[in-house]
């Protein structure tokens, strides 16, 4: 593993500060940040959080002495995850649990936005596609 780096890890409840290892191809969080920041733990039983355990027929990819692959937390526990490297950020979205039920088949209405280079784009123009739009107020 490589260095420590302090990373932002944003939740729809708030956000952390965690210390992660970046390797090639994962982020690696202490155990303690994720028990701390999270409230999932490693125990015998599996991977649990107050009564709820998730059975781990295999720990390989998921914990490497006392780091946990963040990764593949976020996949074992159903929520969606976004990492920035570059900007020391996180974003661990809201379980799967009822996606489709709630939003998995409503249409956004059609807008047209400028993108940081003023360049206009429709989303209509990019439907099919997997879109993240970041909006931010003041107020």
């Amino acid at each position: 593993m490589t260095a420590v780096t302090p990373l932002r890890l944003l939740e729809p409840g708030g956000s952390s500060e965690v210390e992660i290892v970046m390797t090639v191809d994962d982020f690696w969080v202490s155990a303690t940040d994720v028990v701390r920041v999270l409230g999932w733990e490693i125990k015998p039983e599996g991977l649990c959080r107050d009564r709820v355990c998730i059975p781990l027929s295999d720990r390989g990819g998921l914990i490497d002495d006392d780091m946990i692959n963040l990764g593949r937390l976020a996949e074992l526990i159903g929520r969606p995850l976004a990492v920035s490297a570059e900007n020391h950020a996180a974003y661990l979205g809201q379980p799967f649990d009822g996606y489709e039920r709630t939003v998995g088949h409503l249409d956004a209405p059609d807008f047209t936005l400028p993108d940081l280079d003023g360049r206009m784009h429709k989303l209509s123009d990019h439907r099919g596609s997997k879109i993240l739009l970041a909006a931010w107020a003041s107020w």
